[in-house]
């Protein structure tokens, strides 16, 4: 009985010390940034679409438009709050069905903005994406989300954000219970300004150099997140 408990025992730190080895294997073996987007990879228009708050019977829209070069992208538009009495959320979401992004080699996302308008912005991502519903509105799904003031300056502003500073959310309320980010599995990115029930509104602007992966999170800095969805504040959004 001895035998076979400290076979099990050594046969469990086995394969701990492999997963752990392989672990370091792939972060050793990958490339310090994956751009998703932006250079060197083309902003591209035909491969985000909006996802306003018209589809809920709001008013709001936005657009990303690409600059001429291709090396950076707009997103811009105009956040109602009046039709649906203080709620409102603008977003640019990827077009793409079939693609599937792997970033877990990477410590988080680093989001480089060449200017910004002194709004909240929200970084969401999903991995699953969603069924249409008999009135061809998308059902809901868990997304993970990450807010971030985007400086009112001509500046260059780089935001690093941890894996663990995504939070779940579903139909605008925190998902404590939802499981872990899937960095193997990712489906679907978003760009959102949303009103936080009309404290912001109005037109806004962000100008996004880059959307990457990154390696060695412990030598960037990293912007607070704004935790302010819950309750009655996003069930519009």
């Amino acid at each position: 009985m001895i035998s076979a408990t400290l076979g099990r025992s050594t046969n469990t730190i086995r394969e701990q010390v492999i997963r752990t080895t392989r672990t370091f294997a792939m972060q050793s073996s990958a490339p310090k940034r994956l751009p998703l987007f932006g250079p060197p990879r083309a902003w591209r228009t035909e491969e985000w679409t909006a996802s306003d708050d018209r589809v809920r019977g709001g008013s709001s829209q936005s657009y990303l438009e690409p600059s001429s070069d291709l090396i950076k992208a707009t997103f811009r538009g105009h956040l109602d709050t009046q039709t649906l009495g203080g709620a409102g959320f603008a977003s640019q979401r990827t077009t793409s069905t079939d693609k599937t992004w792997d970033v877990s080699p990477y410590d988080g996302i680093e989001l480089i903005l060449a200017r910004g308008d002194g709004k909240r912005y929200t970084l969401v991502i999903k991995t699953d994406l969603p069924a249409k519903r008999p009135d061809g509105r998308d059902e809901s799904t868990v997304s993970y989300e990450y807010t971030f003031l985007a400086h009112d300056s001509k500046e260059e502003q780089v935001i690093f954000i941890p894996w663990d500073a995504f939070k779940p959310y579903y139909r605008g309320k925190p998902k404590n219970d939802a499981a872990e980010l899937d960095l193997k599995a990712i489906k679907r990115w978003s760009f959102m300004c949303r009103s936080f029930f009309a404290e912001q509104e109005g037109d806004f602007k962000v100008v996004i150099m880059t959307v990457q992966a990154v390696l060695n999170s412990s030598k960037r800095s990293s912007v607070d997140p704004i935790r302010i969805c819950g309750g009655s504040l996003c069930s519009m959004m």
